[in-house]
């Protein structure tokens, strides 16, 4: 194969079907290119939305029609070549042709010349290597059919074993639980969703389960996975406890996929580092969503990486704007959702380096929230069904806007009342 492509031939290419890469294709057609787009994926599925696999399809409160982001006339008519079920294996940069321009070859052999690069690769689930993680029963949740298996082998589970205490692993044991069977949850580390909230609602969710009844192990180690006639009917702890189980979930994180990225020489660290207009090392290719490392949003700091359809959806519409020679302004606020069962949480913000807390109302009333603050500054907000605190602080961290924190205090007080704007916020019009 050569490493060289035709001038002109190939317009966009975008790896991966991810839902940042689809936002990649639409907002080069809306920004008014009209260029070939061929947007690639392993998965036989077109692009559809990842969070309700864990949540509401989980439950059987939404159905595979509702998962697809777009329907099928919507690629024809937006002139998006959508190519589903071919894996890219190679990429080669042109040595000869314009930056960024080059051919990719997927699985099955076929080439693919383009002029632009765009790396959505997204991210794969994080394995355990102990013994006996082949054992049929043992299931992870990535994709759709990770979630159309793991719904019918919970219907008939009487026990079930979540290994790893974040987001996904607690929506799913919420599920488990509200089916009837038994369901432990197994964390490594010493509270749960340690990554994404801060102790205050660690403690709450790890009370909240527990009187559900949903059996929480922290600080607990996986050291085996036992079976019977290649299935596994046993969870082995390094404490030597073993805990029986018909159906075992690892959710203990992802890796981002730099395979392709490794092999263009671009710089990868945490996942395809990239600066805040989702530019490479070679800058002349982007990366968005969840495979890329970029600058704290906010502070414009060190490197963060992060998992939503936030990040993918907003990095996606920066990607495209470089790609087309132009600036993309506005730096959206970061958010998330999590919601395990009646729980429902919000996020809104990064608290990541707060020196002080601000908890409103009570959380054994399963209405709360917690700010955060370093030196006085509003960084975020956890919330617990309290959607009001959580879309105040959304919109005052867009709006370079502050709450403070003695006023925040009062949970009687709505926080829309005592929002204090900035100078600076003023003086950029963005109140």
């Amino acid at each position: 194969m050569s490493g060289a492509t035709k001038k002109g031939s190939g317009g966009t290419l975008i790896v991966g079907g991810s839902q940042a890469g689809l936002q990649l294709a639409v907002s080069l057609r809306r920004l008014g290119d009209t260029a070939p787009i061929v947007l690639v994926g392993e998965e036989p599925h077109p692009p559809y939305q990842r969070p309700p696999l864990s949540k509401e399809f989980l439950a059987g409160e939404a159905g595979l029609d509702s998962l697809p982001l777009r329907a099928p006339a919507f690629y024809t008519d937006s002139g998006i070549d959508l190519v589903c079920g071919e894996r890219v294996s190679r990429l080669t940069l042109s040595p000869t042709g314009p930056p960024g321009s080059g051919v990719a070859e997927t699985a099955t052999g076929r080439e693919l010349p383009f002029d632009r690069l765009a790396l959505t690769v997204g991210a794969s689930v994080r394995r355990l290597p102990v013994p006996g993680a082949g054992l049929d029963g043992i299931c992870f949740l990535r994709d759709r059919d990770d979630a159309v298996n793991l719904q019918a082998r919970l219907r008939s589970a009487a026990r079930t074993v979540v290994i790893g205490g974040g987001f996904i692993g607690l929506e799913v044991a919420a599920a488990a639980r509200r089916l009837g069977g038994s369901v432990t949850v197994i964390e490594a580390a010493d509270r749960l969703m340690a990554r994404a909230v801060g102790p205050v609602v660690s403690e709450f969710y790890l009370r909240a389960h527990r009187r559900r009844g949903i059996d929480v192990r922290l600080s607990s180690q996986v050291s085996a996975f036992l079976g019977i006639g290649g299935r596994v009917t046993a969870v082995a702890l390094a404490d030597g406890t073993e805990l029986p189980a018909d159906l075992v979930l690892i959710a203990v994180g992802v890796v981002p996929r730099t395979e392709l990225a490794e092999q263009l020489g671009l710089a990868c660290d945490g996942g395809i580092v990239v600066d805040a207009r989702a530019r490479t090392s070679e800058p002349s290719v982007v990366a968005a969503g969840d495979c890329t490392a970029q600058p704290h949003p906010v502070t414009g700091q060190g490197r963060v990486r992060l998992e939503s359809v936030q990040n993918a959806v907003a990095q996606a519409q920066v990607a495209a704007a470089t790609l087309l020679g132009r600036a993309e302004g506005t730096k959206p606020v970061p958010w998330f959702w999590s919601y395990q069962g009646d729980l429902r949480l919000q996020i809104a913000g990064l608290s990541t380096g707060y020196d002080e807390q601000v908890v409103r109302g009570e959380p054994d009333s399963e209405r709360f929230s917690v700010l955060y603050y370093r030196q006085n500054r509003l960084l975020a907000v956890d919330a617990v069904n309290r959607p009001a605190d959580y879309m105040t602080v959304r919109k005052a961290l867009g709006e370079g806007a502050t709450i403070p924190p003695g006023r925040a205090a009062d949970p009687e007080a709505p926080l829309k009342s005592v929002i204090e704007t900035s100078p600076c916020a003023r003086e950029r019009g963005l109140v």
